[in-house]
């Protein structure tokens, strides 16, 4: 399987079906370790040291989502960023998410 972060989201018809657990566990240890699954969806929270390298960091995740097609939940706070990615179409977690969670890491280094 190609490397997670080289891979482009696609689109998803409705009747797409989820992942299962099993799968989505494993598709998780390509990502960085602060990432969890919690039921239908991959969540982190990016700690900084003000907001504004907090709000830096989710204006590159929204440009990013632009760029894939694919838009997590994003919740910015001083010094946080929570994100957290679902494929609403699939009713749960697709490889589009780790596809996203991949390439987030790759924004935070």
């Amino acid at each position: 399987m190609a490397d997670l972060a080289t891979r482009k989201c696609e689109a998803c018809e409705p009747g797409t079906p989820p992942l299962g657990r099993e799968q989505a566990e494993e598709l998780g240890k390509q990502l960085d370790a602060e990432w969890e699954i919690e039921d239908k969806r991959l969540v982190r929270v990016a700690k900084f040291k003000n907001f504004r390298d907090a709000f830096g960091l989710a204006t590159r995740v929204a440009l990013l989502a632009e760029e894939q097609g694919h838009h997590p939940d994003l919740e910015v706070g001083w010094g946080r960023v929570s994100i957290a990615l679902t494929t609403h179409t699939a009713g749960g977690l697709t490889d589009n998410d780790f596809i996203m969670a991949a390439k987030i890491d790759e924004l935070l280094g």
